[in-house]
């Protein structure tokens, strides 16, 4: 890990559907560029992530996704029009700041959700990309939502019996549905209820890692509110991955060197998803960590790695 620094610049960049998304640059303007996607949907990112990355060799950028962070309107906003926010808007919005940077392609990385955008950014602008580095992966499929929200009960029942009440579905409604109702209902109590409810969840099928702590951003209203909205929206929608879903589209960026970095003990995001891509990316290269989960200090070290892997040479 680098020493912390601070953006040299930021902006707010107007983009589709009168959405405005906050975006920063730090470490080398003259740096080969590179691009962190945060996860969530709807995290935001924090400070962090710039650490991971050489500021003398890298141009090191990030934005907070559409409805998210500092980005605006937020996804809570009544007037939003939610079916506006997908991932193909969020691609649109990445090259919309590729475009505002003047960058012609980059390193991206994509943490948890943000591996699922940055595979569908790639599979749609292969062009663009010159590595890839998925950490803690997921595709956002409909099996990967069903095994979150429904099979996953089976490792934490009392859990998942208060996570299920909460959600008050009808019967033969999937427990993603239900929820989504909840926290797009006019009334705030539900919504809140609801934000609440999936929050003290995704604390709860993150809890085997062993280093794990509860996430303290889920006691802002705010973010909880966001967090939640966002994350239901897209996992209703399994990612708006269209046809066969991102597996189906690994042709397309089998030539793009890329590593995968996953922990073991993840049981939010089964093992199978990373070795799945990383069989059908024949560039790629697919690092396991044995006693981490969803994150950990190991894996973070394999990440500064992997940038650093594919840092350009010095003369």
């Amino acid at each position: 890990m680098f020493s912390p620094i601070d953006p040299f610049a930021s902006g707010y960049l107007p983009v589709s559907d009168g959405n405005t998304i906050y975006w920063e640059a730090s470490g080398n303007p003259e740096g080969k560029a590179a691009l962190h996607l945060h996860g969530g949907p709807g995290g935001g990112i924090k400070t962090g992530y710039r650490r991971r990355f050489d500021p003398k060799t890298f141009l090191i950028v990030s934005f907070e996704q559409r409805g998210c962070g500092r980005s605006r309107p937020l996804a809570t906003d009544p007037a939003v029009d939610l079916s506006r926010n997908t991932t193909t808007a969020l691609i649109a919005d990445i090259e919309a700041l590729r475009t505002h940077l003047n960058v012609e392609k980059w390193l991206v990385t994509g943490i948890s959700w943000g591996s699922t955008l940055a595979l569908a950014y790639a599979q749609s602008h292969p062009e663009r990309v010159s590595h890839l580095i998925l950490f803690a992966v997921t595709a956002t499929t409909a099996a990967e939502v069903e095994w979150t929200t429904e099979t996953m009960g089976r490792i934490f029942p009392q859990e998942w019996e208060q996570f299920e009440a909460a959600a008050h579905r009808q019967p033969g409604q999937r427990l993603i549905d239900a929820y989504y109702a909840r926290i797009t209902h006019p009334d705030p109590t539900v919504r809140e209820n609801a934000a609440r409810a999936w929050c003290a969840w995704e604390d709860t099928h993150m809890s085997l890692d062993p280093k794990f702590v509860r996430n303290p951003d889920y006691e802002n209203p705010q973010f909880r509110d966001v967090f939640a909205t966002l994350v239901i929206h897209y996992w209703k929608h399994a990612g708006f991955a269209s046809g066969s879903g991102l597996l189906a589209g690994m042709s397309r960026i089998a030539h793009i060197p890329g590593v995968l970095i996953h922990g073991q003990l993840d049981v939010s995001l089964p093992m199978e998803t990373a070795w799945n891509l990383h069989k059908a990316w024949p560039a790629s290269r697919l690092v396991i960590i044995g006693d981490e989960g969803h994150g950990g200090e190991t894996m973070i070290d394999e990440l500064v790695s992997a940038i650093a892997g594919f840092a350009p040479a010095t003369p």
